[in-house]
């Protein structure tokens, strides 16, 4: 294993967190809409405290140099290969791998198409694809999904979240210090493009395998977003062993419940090994 700072993928340069030995078992945090790498920054040091690796990338749309423009760009097969990348980068074989939001859609791909390279799951917030797919005919889903349709237009979004997403973010549960700190890194229009072009690749998803990895999902009660019944059916879309763990918290779990989702991480790495 080698300590890396940043790796290249088709032209695209990621910035990387390091953290911890370079031959210590790896975690990998993905990152979700509409944060950083800064999401993670309580959830590494007690990683670290339990011997880990602990690598955190800054996601394409997220970095000025990582930034295409086309929404074709951002179809979940290049967000797989982003992470791919980075663990050949990095010489990491197998990772404990970690996403929420948009990260876990990411995760959620990379365990089902790829589980050679996955030694365990853990999921905030976001069901599996399917379930999420099955829970818009069978509960109040479709109504909490409503923006992800409003994505699909062009610089409309945009242009609405250049003036209400500090707003909308406060309004969620997401304390202050992160709610200024994302707005910033959204500052400009490339980056608001960058960001919601995640939601304009989804166009271009396939169908998510089941995985047989080991795993965890973590969700939020009070998740704004994400209900429950998508929640609960993710457990039919996982063949390895299998925890659902439902906290008294909304959707921003890695700032608000750092301690329980690094607690998760651990022990689900720890029936995996």
């Amino acid at each position: 294993m080698r300590a890396v700072d940043q790796f290249e993928r088709s032209g695209l340069v990621f910035p990387v967190e390091d953290h911890g030995p370079a031959g210590a078992e790896a975690v990998l945090l993905l990152h979700g809409f509409p944060q950083d790498a800064s999401s993670y920054d309580d959830v590494v040091p007690p990683l670290l405290v339990a011997g880990f690796r602990v690598l955190v990338p800054t996601q394409r749309g997220y970095a000025a140099s990582a930034l295409p423009m086309r929404r074709w760009d951002y179809r979940p097969q290049q967000l797989i290969d982003d992470v791919l990348g980075l663990l050949d980068a990095a010489a990491v074989d197998r990772v404990h791998l970690v996403g929420h939001d948009w990260g876990g859609v990411v995760a959620w791909g990379v365990a089902g198409r790829h589980p050679e390279r996955v030694r365990s799951l853990t999921v905030l917030s976001t069901p599996h694809p399917r379930a999420w797919a099955e829970s818009m005919v069978r509960s109040s889903q479709a109504l909490r999904s409503w923006y992800m349709a409003f994505f699909q237009l062009p610089w409309l979004p945009e242009l609405l979240l250049s003036r209400t997403l500090g707003k909308t973010l406060s309004d969620t549960g997401l304390p202050a210090a992160h709610v200024a700190r994302y707005c910033a890194g959204m500052a400009g229009r490339k980056s608001l493009t960058g960001a919601v072009n995640w939601y304009r690749g989804m166009l271009w998803a396939g169908r998510t395998p089941d995985v047989p990895v080991p795993t965890t999902y973590v969700w939020g009660r009070d998740d704004f977003a994400l209900g429950r019944v998508a929640a609960e059916c993710t457990a039919a879309h996982v063949t390895g062993a299998y925890r659902f763990l439902a906290l008294d918290a909304g959707h921003w779990l890695p700032e608000t419940r750092a301690d329980q989702v690094a607690e998760a991480i651990r022990d689900r790495a720890a029936c995996a090994t």
